[in-house]
């Protein structure tokens, strides 16, 4: 069955265009070879929150007047060069200059910090330098569908020399980066592959791309950008951690989301796994396939996380792409033949990765999830944008709270849900998924007990705090807490009144 529930009619969500971003790549030549600056974003940020990455940020209309005010900065990518050297006003306290780079003058960057409008009056004013000549586009990528919003983001370069010609940065007077490090693109990379460290995955891509290319250029990070920036590299694999790469397929799932995430899951240069290749059209077909014969490993089965129709594929497509083994639980086998019956607990040796299944119903029966050092692959047990439906007649309330404490317990390294990017602080958003699910449990019960006992009614009373909530998808949820509040012996449905056990028909209003 689809995410939405028979009989409920949801808009579809408008995909509008790209808005367009701006991140900076500074590099300078280090004791042991060429550094690279990444900052430790704070665990307050929407996006990315405990990441390292790239300063820059969404091109404003700040950034659109400076273009059209300030000559020096006329030429390909304006607006974004533009949002980049605001950017690094505030973030880093640096200019562009002649030289590389050198110190804002800290009362101007203050004044940015706390106003962005600020920074063009300043720069009019000269209180720093507008140099552009440095500064290399290396490339643009468009974030994948994941989401509604999709970002168009020029990644660009200044090489600022030699080490100790590079000015000290100074966090104090921002908040989006709590730590910066300058390290070797190939040491960012092997901490990356440990599990060490969290880094934003097109910056993991663009890593790579400079480490390969410099290994080209005589570790010359001057002619690695001029040849990078000729080239101009798309967008290849999206690396969510070592060992997980993901192919979002479109599906009829559940608004805002779109799509739902196939990963690639195991040794990058060893055996791996499918987990819910849904593609029901050639072209997703076709963009799957040109993933698998990028990646250096060798692909032993198709996993589906459960029997939701926005997780399986049109078999015979997927077939004609991928003649290899479906795996699933004992419940999944039931809607598609499986070769390999999953087990909770089991591990599945992926080259030299170890991932451990977690048989976790309650979203449906048979839910698998993975789990490994690099993260939890977590299907529909929670997800990276909207919310997850606990179908009333093949869900359990009941089990999947228990299982979502499960999953909280584990402390996974990071969330790879089914719907929406990756989730950065997994703790976190377990604990928001319990509490919520919890304190609606609490106000169905509630509404019972005072009396309540039209299932529509009851909706209204427990969704009073949600008055956005769909009217439909409010009533099915509600129908999957009062079941599940059933099933503990709390209410019971007489007749067409739902009523707290026990109590006889005269004591309901």
């Amino acid at each position: 069955m689809s995410e939405v529930p028979e009989g409920v009619e949801l808009p579809a969500s408008a995909r509008g265009t790209p808005r367009p971003t701006a991140t900076m790549t500074l590099t300078r030549d280090g004791p042991e070879g060429v550094e690279v600056l990444l900052g430790l974003r704070a665990k307050t940020m929407r996006a990315f929150p405990n990441y390292w990455a790239f300063p820059g940020g969404g091109v404003s209309s700040v950034d659109r007047a400076a273009v059209e005010a300030i000559p020096a900065l006329a030429g390909p990518e304006a607006a974004s060069i533009a949002c980049i050297m605001r950017e690094m006003s505030e973030e880093l306290g640096l200019v562009p200059s002649d030289s590389g780079a050198a110190l804002m003058e800290p009362t101007a960057r203050l004044a940015i910090v706390e106003d962005k409008k600020q920074w063009l009056p300043l720069a009019l004013e000269g209180a720093f330098p507008v140099d552009r000549t440095q500064i290399r586009t290396l490339s643009h990528r468009i974030t994948p569908p994941f989401g509604p919003v999709q970002f168009d983001n020029a990644f660009l370069h200044l090489h600022l020399g030699d080490w100790a010609e590079v000015p000290e940065i100074d966090l104090e007077p921002q908040t989006e980066f709590i730590q910066v490090m300058w390290a070797k693109p190939v040491d960012i990379l092997a901490q990356w592959k440990a599990h060490e460290i969290k880094v934003a995955p097109p910056v993991v891509t663009l890593l790579m791309e400079i480490e390969r290319t410099l290994e080209r250029f005589e570790r010359d990070m001057n002619k690695a950008a001029g040849d990078i920036a000729e080239r101009l590299p798309g967008r290849r694999s999206i690396l969510f951690a070592h060992g997980v790469e993901v192919v979002p397929i479109k599906t009829a799932t559940l608004p805002p989301a779109d799509h739902t995430n196939c990963y690639l899951v195991g040794d990058p240069e060893g055996e791996f796994i499918l987990v819910d290749p849904a593609v029901r059209m050639r072209e997703d077909m076709e963009a799957l396939a040109t993933a698998v014969e990028r990646h250096r490993g060798n692909l032993i089965a198709v996993v589906f996380t459960h029997s939701h129709s926005d997780h399986l594929a049109d078999m015979s497509l997927l077939k004609e792409a991928f003649d290899v083994p479906i795996w699933g639980s004992e419940y999944t086998a039931r809607s598609v033949p499986c070769q390999r019956i999953l087990k909770d607990g089991e591990h599945l040796t992926l080259g030299h990765q170890t991932w451990e299944v977690l048989v976790t119903p309650g979203h449906h029966p048979g839910h698998v999830c993975l789990i490994s050092d690099a993260g939890l692959v977590a299907g529909d047990m929670v997800a990276g944008i909207g919310t997850i439906l606990i179908p009333p007649h093949s869900g359990d309330m009941n089990e999947y709270i228990d299982q979502l404490r499960r999953l909280k317990d584990l402390k996974p390294h990071l969330v790879f849900p089914s719907h929406g990017p990756v989730v950065a602080i997994p703790e976190r958003l377990i604990e928001h998924y319990i509490s919520h699910r919890l304190a609606r449990h609490e106000r169905v019960l509630k509404a019972v007990q005072e009396g309540v006992g039209r299932l529509e009614d009851i909706a209204i009373h427990a969704y009073a705090d949600t008055p956005d909530a769909h009217p439909g998808l409010a009533v099915d949820q509600t129908l999957s807490h009062l079941l599940a509040h059933q099933d503990k012996g709390k209410v019971m449905l007489n007749g067409a009144v739902w009523q707290v056990e026990g109590a006889t028909s005269e004591s309901v209003s």
